[in-house]
């Protein structure tokens, strides 16, 4: 017969393992379509606390849909993006990819390596954007492996050949989602056969208060700790200046609404339409996670801190949705309807020595380490 002690013990160990399991995380697989030659694309969706969960589909290692409570408790889905595999295929607009092999901007899509010239295709007025024509959000990836637990997370793998969209070197990139409680992270990590340039971020579009709320995220109140910013040309190409923020608008080292300067006469807002421009986090990637941006909507309360180890924070406002795609709520999305934070190192870094260093070496391991750490504030007394 077992003891009075035995019992608490067994009920203590039965509460733990209750415990346990209310915060598992679990992790389900899904169809999301075919590709043109035939090509399954699957999502994966990991659950967390509170009603959260994050659905990652393979075809470009995308952020499809992160579903929030708000304050009182009301889910929806906060990440632009369709509802079926169709409008990522015919109108793409990096909602919530894996963009690289080199995220943002290289002037005129060359750059030099070893003495040797590249050219990487030329798709943004003259520019490389996000990796060229077919970057790493335009190609199907393979589901590594998903887990169940505490945390509940999705791997994917893609190999980029030597001389894919100009770059060289054969890429083997890794992108992991993690959901672990109320903290979503995506790690990139990649190694090459010979040395190459490198620049791996997701491209989420963000509206707190839900992907086909009125209104937009320019209510949205944002916080970023640099001092300093990188000014563009009208190309959006960096000077290769360290601006500082002080005095003007790109000044976000207090919480500031979105939309309160986004309209401004600067001409540094004038040329990107609102802002597109890199923040500066610090000069080098960090061994760990820093602070990078805080950002909360405050009619839901619905919020986050972006953490990560890179030096720079790209802030875009949206300025470029125009009306032309109907997202998952059937809703077109318009100037301003989003923001997008991308942690990275500064854009045209190959063409700027300055600016840091872009090369990854055989041996040499890439690493890019987001944190979402989720949270939900109470109106403001």
């Amino acid at each position: 017969m077992m003891s009075i002690r035995g019992i608490f013990v067994g009920l203590a160990l039965l509460s733990v393992c209750l415990q346990s399991a209310a915060v598992a995380g679990n992790a389900s697989r899904a169809n999301f379509g075919k590709l043109p030659d035939g090509r399954a694309v699957e999502a994966v969706t990991l659950e967390g606390d509170k009603g959260i969960s994050a659905t990652v589909i393979n075809y470009g290692a995308t952020l499809q849909a992160l579903v929030l409570p708000d304050r009182n408790g009301n889910r929806a889905d906060v990440m632009l993006g369709y509802k079926s595999l169709d409008g990522y295929l015919t109108k793409p607009e990096y909602f919530g990819s894996t963009v690289g092999r080199f995220a943002n901007r290289i002037a005129n899509g060359r750059f030099k390596l070893d003495g040797k010239d590249y050219q990487t295709p030329r798709n943004n007025n003259g520019h490389s954007l996000h990796g060229g024509d077919r970057g790493f959000d335009k190609v199907l990836w393979d589901i590594v492996e998903v887990r169940k637990g505490k945390t509940a997370s999705v791997t994917l793998r893609y190999v980029s050949p030597d001389g894919d969209q100009g770059y060289p070197g054969t890429l083997t990139v890794l992108a992991t989602y993690a959901l672990t409680g109320s903290e979503l992270s995506i790690e990139y990590s990649a190694t090459t056969d010979r040395a190459t340039i490198v620049n791996i971020t997701n491209h989420a579009y963000w509206n707190l208060a839900g992907e086909g709320a009125p209104g937009g995220a320019m209510g949205h109140v944002l916080t970023i700790p640099a001092e300093s910013y990188t000014p563009v040309d009208a190309g959006l190409i960096p000077t290769g200046e360290f601006r500082s923020v002080a005095g003007t608008v790109f000044d976000f080292r207090k919480p500031t609404e979105v939309g309160a300067r986004v309209r401004d006469s600067d001409p540094q807002i004038m040329m990107g339409r609102g802002y597109d421009h890199n923040f500066v986090i610090a000069r080098d990637v960090a061994r760990e996670p820093r602070l990078l941006a805080r950002v909360e909507e405050p009619s839901s309360g619905r919020g986050f801190e972006l953490w990560s180890n890179q030096p720079g924070l790209q802030f875009y406002s949206g300025n470029f949705l125009d009306a032309s795609v109907v997202g998952k709520s059937q809703r077109a999305y318009r100037q301003g309807d989003a923001i997008v934070l991308e942690p990275q190192i500064f854009p045209d870094t190959p063409n700027q020595p300055k600016l840091g260093s872009a090369r990854l070496e055989p041996g040499q391991t890439y690493r890019n380490v987001m944190a979402y750490r989720l949270f939900t504030a109470q109106p403001r007394r």
